[in-house]
C-alpha cells in the first residue's frame, strides 16, 4: 500500500518507519525537514499536499491541534491533495471537539477520517508497542487495522470519530496523576531518610507497582529527564482535560493539582523536560531533592 506520514519527530520518526519495514511504500513530510535515515528509505515531500496526493492512507503526528488543522487544511495541506476514498489518521493528541469537525471536513471530500491518538511514549514507538485508541467508522478502522499493528500492539476502536481522542484525554488524566502520585511518594521516602531507589524496589513488588513507578520513577532518582514526552505536551493534554470538564459540569480535582505542578515545572524552564520531571515541582515545595539535598537539584 502507498502510505504518507506527516510529522516525523520524536514519535513519527519510529512509527513511519515501522512502516516502511513492513513493506509499504510512504511518502515522508516534516517541517523540520526528513530525517536522513526515513528518506533513504521512504520519499521525502515538499508538502503534505503532495504526500496525501500520491497515498492511499495518510498518517499525521503533530503537536497541538492547530498543528493538525494547519497540516489538513492550509493551502498545501492535505486536503487540497485528497481524492474520494482515500483515508486521513490522526495519531496526534488533540481536541475531541475539534476532531469531530475535522472529520466531517475530511467525510465531505468522500474520504474516510481515523482519529487514532497513541500512548506508550518513545519506547513504545520504538519498539512498535503502542496502545492506539481510535475513533471513526468500523469499516476505515478495518483498512487500516493492519497498518496499526505495525506500530502497536493494543488496538482498541473506541467508538466515532472524537472518541479515540476523549480516551487519550482520560488516558493523560492518570498517566499525569500517576506521576505525581509517585513523586511524591518518593520524595516523602527520601526526605524521611529512606533510599528512595530501594523504596521503589520494594513498591514495585506490591499492589502500588504500576509501569509509571518502574519508567518514571527510575527517571526520577537517576534524573534523567530528556523527553521521552515533553512537560509542555501533558500540560496540552491536561488542558483539554480541565477544559472539557468545565464544559461537561464535572469536577476534576486531582488533574488540575497536576496540571498545576506541570505548570510550576514549566515556569522554572522545564517545558521541554520529560513529564518524570514533575518531581522537581514538589522537590522545590519540600526544598529537597531525591539526592538527599536542600533544594531541587
Amino acid at each position: 500500500m502507498k502510505l504518507g506520514f506527516i510529522g516525523l519527530g520524536i514519535m513519527g520518526k519510529p512509527m513511519a518507519g515501522h512502516l516502511i519495514a513492513g513493506g509499504h511504500e510512504v511518502c515522508l513530510h516534516s517541517r523540520s525537514g526528513v530525517p536522513a535515515e526515513l528518506a533513504a528509505r521512504g520519499k521525502g515531500c515538499r508538502s503534505a499536499k503532495e504526500v496525501a496526493a500520491q497515498a492511499e492512507v495518510t498518517f499525521l503526528m503533530v503537536p497541538d491541534t492547530p498543528d493538525v488543522e494547519k497540516a489538513l487544511f492550509d493551502a498545501d495541506g492535505v486536503a487540497a491533495g485528497l481524492s474520494k476514498g482515500k483515508t486521513v489518521v490522526d495519531m496526534s493528541s488533540i481536541s475531541p471537539i475539534e476532531t469531530k469537525r475535522f472529520a466531517r471536513r475530511i467525510n465531505e471530500l468522500g474520504c474516510q477520517y481515523l482519529d487514532a491518538p497513541v500512548s506508550g511514549g518513545e519506547v513504545g514507538a520504538k519498539n512498535a508497542a503502542l496502545t492506539i485508541m481510535v475513533g471513526g467508522e468500523q469499516a476505515a478502522f478495518d483498512k487500516v487495522k493492519p497498518l496499526f499493528e505495525l506500530m502497536g500492539k493494543n488496538i482498541t476502536l473506541v467508538g466515532g470519530n472524537g472518541d479515540g481522542q476523549t480516551c487519550k484525554v482520560a488516558n493523560q488524566i492518570i498517566v499525569g496523576g500517576t506521576i505525581a502520585l509517585v513523586a511524591e511518594a518518593l520524595v516523602f521516602a527520601a526526605k524521611a531518610g529512606a533510599d528512595p531507589a530501594k523504596v521503589r524496589q520494594a513498591l514495585m513488588g506490591g499492589f502500588a507497582s504500576s509501569k509509571i513507578l518502574e519508567v518514571h520513577g527510575e527517571r526520577m532518582i537517576k534524573r534523567t529527564f530528556d523527553p521521552g514526552f515533553r512537560i509542555e505536551l501533558h500540560l496540552k493534554d491536561l488542558s483539554l482535560a480541565v477544559d472539557g470538564a468545565r464544559a461537561l459540569a464535572l469536577s476534576v480535582p486531582i488533574t488540575a493539582i497536576t496540571q498545576q505542578l506541570m505548570n510550576a515545572c514549566a515556569a522554572s524552564g522545564g517545558a521541554g523536560w520529560d513529564h518524570s520531571g514533575t518531581v522537581r515541582a514538589l522537590e522545590q515545595l519540600a526544598n529537597f531533592a531525591l539526592g538527599g539535598k536542600g533544594g531541587a537539584g
